[in-house]
């Protein structure tokens, strides 16, 4: 028997009560209904509503009583939302016009045919089997059995072209495949999405990379030339061969490093330290291994523009750098936050560092602090991406010794990492304030130079109390001057 939860029902009421005091049919529609047959739970849970007429001013007055968000989405489509909190849940609502004279012709024009059922939304609490209540004329509900994404029509991309990405992004989420005249759609229509705004294709594209089936979705994106659209910095990573150490171009070698990092992330699920730093919500709800799946994509996109040719070898010296520089175009392009970006720049540029500390067999401690204080709070991040980037490097000279040695270097310094996290922090034998009275300096650049030593030597273990500190600094101030 097919029905909301208690609970569901309880966060539903008040809208529920407000539209029959104003005695506004409402019904609900698309993902609530899809999710309810899949038994498929959300963190933060969005019903969508739509009614005849007076969309926006419905949903202006619930939420000014809800003392709830609002925000209009679509004003030509009279779209809007409710936000609201609730018992530390976000919850979203979304109200819109029916788009033609009947309800099953309105629902013509949503995306695909399992978000394109509805229920009058009385029924929502009423004991009755919702299965034999639900209006579904476009079989959505067969498909949710047959497990695939098709569109109500042939004019759904050109109504939206962002539905484009929308179809693999669900195909992410629900793990269904695109029905064979939709993806053909897909292909005839896949120009139409140069139309759609950054935002929109960056909150599709970041689905897709929360999903733990992201390579599968963005080799299809790729293989019918729709992700160079998006990012048109892919097409010259193309065809680009690297030498003797990769056995795949710039491209392919990308798209792998993806793949192997989605094989990481399953093999860390039983370690709660990196599981716990890779859940964490950078910005707008989008999780740090998101963003990470992005900088697998990103992290050689400088080496076409570093290409050289030195004495008949193919050289990409400081692509790190020219990487950073589109990195910083890219998430600019997609309104990414600034936290975002400072890391997604951070993860790119910093990317070779631990490649380079294994290529010596015992890697001094001050090489190690500095590469933990370079990366910061991206330490972890980057020795993921490291360990993904080297698996994904499978040529005639990359040597098994040279990947047993890399995997052992990458391996240790994430354990070193999760240790530190784990003890208290080191306290300062001194501060700023502290020197520039011992020394009767005034504030100044040289300030933070000794700050910075004391530290570096402090974490090593060259200084281990305050008068071998004040010591290390009064040569640093001595040499400076």
């Amino acid at each position: 028997m097919l029905q909301f939860s208690e609970k569901d029902k309880s966060i539903l009421k008040p809208v529920y009560n407000f539209a029959k005091s104003r005695k506004v049919k409402l019904y609900l529609v698309g993902g609530a209904l899809r999710d309810l047959i899949l038994k498929r739970k959300k963190d933060n849970p969005d019903f969508d509503f739509c009614l005849k007429k007076g969309s926006l001013n419905f949903g202006r007055k619930l939420a000014r009583q809800l003392k709830a968000a609002f925000v209009v989405l679509d004003e030509e489509h009279a779209a809007c939302r409710m936000v609201k909190r609730i018992e530390g849940k976000l919850y979203t609502f979304d109200f819109t016009e029916f788009r033609a004279p009947t309800l099953e012709k309105d629902l013509l024009h949503r995306d695909f045919t399992i978000n394109a059922m509805a229920l009058e939304f009385k029924d929502v609490f009423s004991d009755k089997d919702l299965n034999a209540l639900i209006v579904d004329p476009y079989s959505g509900g067969a498909d949710l059995k047959r497990k695939i994404i098709k569109v109500t029509g042939k004019n759904s991309f050109r109504e939206d072209p962002l539905r484009i990405l929308r179809a693999f992004s669900f195909s992410c989420m629900l793990n269904f495949s695109l029905d064979k005249e939709t993806l053909h759609l897909v292909k005839k229509e896949k120009n139409r999405i140069i139309a759609v705004s950054s935002e929109r294709i960056r909150e599709e594209l970041f689905k897709i990379f929360d999903s733990s089936t992201a390579y599968d979705s963005l080799v299809v994106l790729d293989r019918i030339k729709i992700f160079e659209i998006i990012f048109p910095e892919i097409k010259p990573m193309r065809g680009i061969g690297q030498g003797p150490y990769h056995h795949l171009d710039v491209w392919q070698h990308t798209l792998e490093t993806l793949r192997q990092f989605e094989l990481i992330l399953k093999s860390v699920k039983q370690n709660p330290q990196i599981n716990d730093y890779l859940d964490q919500e950078i910005s707008s709800l989008r999780k740090r291994s998101s963003l990470l799946k992005f900088a697998c994509i990103l992290h050689d996109v400088g080496k076409p523009g570093a290409l050289r040719r030195q004495k008949g070898k193919i050289i990409f010296h400081g692509h790190e750098g020219v990487g950073l520089g589109l990195t910083r175009v890219i998430w600019r392009r997609l309104k990414l936050s600034n936290e975002e970006g400072r890391a997604l720049e951070r993860i790119v540029f910093c990317h070779l560092r631990p490649g380079y500390l294994a290529d010596y067999d015992h890697p001094t401690q001050r090489a190690i602090f500095r590469y933990f204080r370079d990366t910061g709070s991206e330490a972890l991040a980057v020795l993921l991406l490291s360990l993904a980037d080297q698996r994904a490097t499978k040529g005639p000279l990359t040597t098994a010794l040279s990947r047993l040695r890399h995997e052992k270097l990458v391996k240790s310094l994430i354990r070193k990492l999760l240790e530190k996290q784990r003890q208290k922090k080191t306290v300062r034998f001194f501060n700023g304030n502290d020197i520039m009275k011992k020394f009767k300096l005034p504030a100044s650049v040289l300030i933070g130079t000794v700050l910075n030593a004391l530290e570096e030597a402090q974490a090593i273990g060259k200084i281990k109390n305050k008068k071998e500190a004040l010591k290390l600094a009064a040569k640093i101030i001595k040499k400076d001057k």
